[in-house]
Order: C-alpha cells, then sequence, then structure tokens
C-alpha cells in the first residue's frame, strides 16, 4: 500500500526543528509585551464574505489563492489566507473599540493558507506573526509599528534587510492618481494579462503589483502613487519619515510598493532581505483606515504588518544564526531490574512535579544500552538504580560533564538536583 505523504506546499515540523520555533515564538511575545501589545486568537475558517468585503475581490488572495468551499449547511468558508481581516472581524463582533484606544494587538503561528506556488520559505500552509494598532491617526504610530518589526529582526539576529517605504494615500488622493494610471495604461490594455484587463476600471493601481514580465515592463514608466498624495497624506509620511529619522532607522523610499490587498491606505512598507529566494520581502504592513469601517464598524484608523513564520526561520538560517539549544534532560534514571524499574518510574514523577526534568527507559534496553541513551540525550545526570541502591534506599548520581559520583538518598534527589 502506497504510503500517505503531506500535501504539496505544507511542511512538517519535526522536534529537531520546533524548538526554533519556541525561541522564535518566546522573543516574539517578549517584545510584544514591551510594546504595550496583547494577543488575539481568531479562528482558522471564517466566513467567504470576510474577505470579498475587507481583502478585496480583485485581489490575487481573493481572484487565485483562497481555499474555499461549502460547509453541510451551504455556507461558503474559507480557509484564512491572511491575518488582517479577522482580526478586524474579531475586534467588531467583541466590541473592542469600546476599550480605551490605541488597541495594539498581535497575533501568533496563525495558520493561514494560499493556493499558490511553494517556493523558498513560502508554503500553502503557513504560519504568521502580525501586529495591528487600532485607534489612532498619528504618524508615531506607524513608525512604532515598523520600529517594532525592525526591532525584532534585531533580536533575532537577523542582517542584511533593508526597510521599503511609500504611501498611497487616501481615498481622494487615490481618485486623482486612478485617473492618471488610467491615461497611462489605456494605450497598452492589448499587451497586458487578462487579469489586469479585468482590473483597468474597477482598480487600476493592483495593476502595478501584477507579476507578468510583459505587465511588469509596461508599468516602469507609469505613474506612482507618492507623486498625487493630498495635503493631509503628504504631511502624514513625511511625520513617518521624521520618527525614522529621529529613531535611527534607515528607510529607502520605494514608490513601487502598492501591497496586494484592497484595504491599505496611507503608509505601505517592506522589509527586503538579500538572502531568501527571488522574493525577498519578510515582512509587509501598512495602514488600512478604512476596513473597519468596510467591516461594519464606526470609521476607525489602523496600522500593522504580518510575516510568515517559515519565511523567516529561512532567512535566519541563511544569515547563520545560532538558536538557543533547547533544554536538556535533567536527569536520566538508569534502571536494572523490574523493582528498579518501578522505583525509576516512581522517582522520575516526583522529580517532574518539583519542575526537573527526568527520563528513564521505556524500551528495556540493558543496562550498556541505557547509558547510550543518556548520552543521546545529552542529559546532566545519570542517576543508577540496581539491587545495591534499592537496598540502600539511595541512587549513585553521575555528573556527566565532570564524571564525578555521588551517593544520593532518593529521598533526598528532589533537593539535590533543584
Amino acid at each position: 500500500m502506497q504510503q500517505i505523504q503531506a500535501p504539496k506546499g505544507t511542511k512538517d515540523v519535526l522536534p529537531s526543528e520546533s524548538y526554533k520555533w519556541h525561541y522564535i515564538e518566546r522573543t516574539m511575545r517578549e517584545l510584544c509585551s514591551l510594546y504595550g501589545a496583547k494577543e488575539l486568537r481568531t479562528p482558522i475558517i471564517e466566513h467567504t464574505e470576510l474577505f470579498l468585503r475587507g481583502v478585496g475581490d480583485t485581489t490575487d488572495i481573493v481572484q487565485k489563492e483562497m481555499y474555499t468551499f461549502l460547509d453541510k449547511g451551504e455556507r461558503s468558508i474559507t480557509l484564512k489566507p491572511e491575518g488582517t481581516a479577522g482580526m478586524v472581524r474579531a475586534f467588531l463582533e467583541n466590541r473592542l473599540f469600546n476599550e480605551p484606544m490605541p488597541q495594539k494587538l498581535y497575533y501568533l503561528n496563525s495558520p493561514t493558507f494560499r493556493y499558490e506556488k511553494p517556493q523558498a520559505g513560502r508554503y500553502r500552509e503557513h504560519h504568521q506573526f502580525g501586529v495591528e494598532f487600532v485607534g489612532s491617526y498619528s504618524p508615531e504610530t506607524d513608525a512604532e509599528v515598523i520600529l517594532l518589526a525592525m526591532t525584532l529582526f534585531g533580536k533575532l539576529g537577523v542582517e542584511e534587510l533593508s526597510l521599503h517605504i511609500n504611501s498611497i494615500g487616501c481615498g481622494e488622493c487615490r481618485k486623482a492618481y486612478n485617473t492618471a494610471l488610467k491615461e497611462y495604461l489605456v494605450g497598452y490594455l492589448d499587451e497586458m494579462c487578462d487579469t489586469c484587463r479585468s482590473r483597468f476600471d474597477k482598480n487600476p493601481m493592483r495593476i502595478i503589483d501584477c507579476k507578468e514580465p510583459r505587465c511588469r515592463e509596461i508599468v516602469k514608466k507609469a505613474p506612482r502613487t507618492i507623486d498625487y498624495l493630498c495635503a493631509d497624506c503628504k504631511k502624514h509620511f513625511e511625520g513617518v519619515k521624521a520618527c525614522l529619522d529621529a529613531a535611527g532607522v534607515p528607510y529607502v523610499i520605494d514608490p513601487d510598493i502598492v501591497r496586494g490587498l484592497d484595504y491599505y491606505t496611507g503608509t505601505v512598507f517592506e522589509v527586503i532581505s538579500q538572502r531568501i529566494g527571488a522574493q525577498g520581502a519578510v515582512c509587509a504592513g501598512g495602514r488600512y483606515n478604512g476596513l473597519i469601517e468596510e467591516l461594519g464598524g464606526s470609521p476607525l484608523p489602523a496600522v500593522g504588518f504580518g510575516l510568515g513564520m517559515e519565511r523567516l526561520l529561512a532567512v535566519m538560517e541563511n544569515n547563520g544564526v545560532e538558536f538557543p539549544k533547547p533544554p536538556q534532560v535533567k536527569v536520566y534514571f538508569a534502571a536494572n531490574g523490574d523493582e528498579a524499574r518501578l522505583k525509576a518510574f516512581v522517582l522520575s514523577q516526583q522529580l517532574r512535579q518539583r519542575g526537573i526534568s527526568s527520563e528513564f527507559d521505556h524500551m528495556e534496553r540493558s543496562f550498556k544500552a541505557q547509558f547510550k541513551y543518556a548520552n543521546k540525550l545529552d542529559a546532566q545526570y545519570t542517576a543508577v538504580i540496581g539491587d545495591d541502591e534499592l537496598a540502600a534506599g539511595a541512587a549513585k548520581v553521575k555528573c556527566m560533564a565532570d564524571g564525578s559520583e555521588e551517593t544520593v538518598p532518593f529521598d533526598k534527589l528532589g533537593e539535590y538536583f533543584s
């Protein structure tokens, strides 16, 4: 019978790798706590309408990448393709808008699904970390969110990164920009891909984000959003730059960044790595001042970012980051005989209740094989229990680092290893 394998674009996280995830997650939680952000967890599935309205029905995610199905009640359900729309739905449904502003929220290790071509650090099922600050229009908030992202990379030892920023303006800016963009693009319609032609009338700015080679060539000389900002959006973007300058954060103004989701307004940014694949963005985000209203709430501004955990891990490994080793087993009980095995079983449970990691033989190995296994576990101590030790009521404890030995009564082991 043929062995079943994991679906294409998914990846198992084995025990030999999971400790790296724990380290990254712990660092993220600690950093979010420093910024006053609290964790919000949302379901893995949402009603499809959430993403049609929130992400936008002209985006690649909605048009090409979502995993959507009808449930047994004939309701259209979608596996979560990104984190922000679900966060806003939860924010509104649970009336978090009644809490003091800003609301600083994050989600961590959130499963996300997109049907796209698997590539370096990018999978059809991946996991996201995202930060969302809701309620403030200030440019300082944009800069703080960006600074949180850059600080995270610094704490994780990721180097050779560049911060790219742009502004795509508000709805009023967009009207003037879309007019100018359509005037430029209209002469190239026959040369563009079907997707871009369908976006021409409804959402022409999405054409700037197209990955098709011919479309990318066409838009090289197209107008850019940053040249069509209204006075307020221009002032806001200047404020963001001033904050980044004051914090000593270098950046590149990149007018090609428009982001692939319809809800973005104003500031948009990407963090680019030189050490991963053809698409080097390891973090992306920006403002989405209209999304909460679009999903049924009162107007509230928001800004945030998201990053893929698998992609971040790949960048860290390509940077040669040394991960802290997983915790060692403190004590391994090597037992000889049935009575000694039972004693090792009981003592292991007692030590664990005191918060001391311990292990014993589950495989009925020989005494010699147990010592080899203790070495493979990298145990700090071995505690030998045989007939003599049972008679004396004490284990022979060996420190694996220096080879020193000591006899310790069974009822004193907890104190000895604490």
